[in-house]
């Protein structure tokens, strides 16, 4: 077999143990693959290890852990300047994996690292926040994101995405809704909004559909606003796409600003971001990433 070009996989430390990702490596390894592994242990380490992949000349970086990990290598990858990014790969080592999930990335590991290796490379959008922060999936606010946030590290480890349900139903006393105004391209409302969600992806939170007909590759962004007493079936996973339902609002929208008199806290894949004032965008085809033929979030 002739020399493959380089594959370097960072994984989040959480998962360096992993067993099954362990054979899987040495698998492909086997087959003639050049895999290359690093493990993050502390802020700016996958900052750091693109950088190193790109002066190994790496095809491919492949991000093994959960959403923040995720976040935290495409963001790495979407400031490169003056090169060609290596394509994104994604290994599901996290709790609730929800950009994984939604995209169709097989769980075994075995699978997942093929796909991360060999699958076509596709450009898929990336948003941006403030100019200075990203994030591949959603950005979630309102109630939900007080719940991601705060739901017990122990209680995620045992529990994996339900956790974030079963937190939910114990602070419900605490339900709250954020007042703001939200623009766009032809789009305003101003109100309490509960939840919101603005979708790369169509999932957060453990599984919560929020944004059910978003697209990575489409240069738009899935706007949901739940305006009610809605978020118990929301945190049941059975939040309706119903137009009619005045308690939804939704809009597709290239970029959005948000206002609130009180500080907000978004959650862009998990990793939360306060403030008064949000100006998110869209960046068509931000990155290359290797997915599923049939993944559900291409057009």
């Amino acid at each position: 077999m002739e020399k493959q070009a380089l594959m370097l996989v960072i994984l989040n430390g959480k998962g360096a143990g992993n067993e099954d990702l362990r054979a899987a490596i040495t698998t492909l390894r086997d087959e003639g693959y050049d895999i290359a592994v690093r493990v993050t242990w502390e802020q700016g380490d996958g900052a750091r290890y693109v950088q190193e992949a790109v002066q190994l000349n790496a095809e491919t970086v492949v991000a093994g852990g959960g959403d923040g990990t995720i976040n935290e290598i495409a963001t790495a990858l979407a400031q490169l300047e003056n090169v060609t990014p290596p394509v994104l790969g994604i290994l599901p080592l996290g709790t609730a994996n929800d950009f994984a999930t939604s995209a169709g990335v097989p769980e075994g590991m075995e699978q997942a690292l093929r796909l991360a290796i060999v699958g076509k490379a596709v450009d898929i959008d990336l948003a941006c926040v403030n100019q200075q922060r990203y994030f591949i999936n959603m950005a979630t606010g309102g109630f939900g994101t007080k719940i991601t946030t705060e739901t017990p590290e122990k209680l995620k480890s045992a529990l994996g995405g339900v956790s974030y349900f079963i937190h939910g139903l114990m602070r419900m006393d605490q339900l709250k809704a954020d007042s703001c105004e939200i623009s766009g391209p032809d789009f305003s409302w101003q109100g309490d909004a509960l939840v919101i969600g603005i979708g790369n992806g169509r999932q957060a939170g453990g599984g919560q559909r929020l944004c059910p007909g978003a697209l990575i590759n489409d240069g738009l962004l899935e706007l949901s606003i739940v305006t009610s007493q809605e978020i118990l079936p929301t945190l049941l996973h059975s939040l309706t796409r119903d137009d009619d339902n005045p308690n939804i609002i939704s809009a597709s929208l290239p970029w959005l600003t948000i206002r609130s008199p009180n500080e907000m806290t978004f959650n862009l894949d998990g990793e939360p971001l306060s403030g008064s004032e949000f100006r998110i965008e869209i960046l068509p085809n931000a990155l290359q990433c290797r997915l599923p033929p049939s993944c559900e979030l291409l057009t």
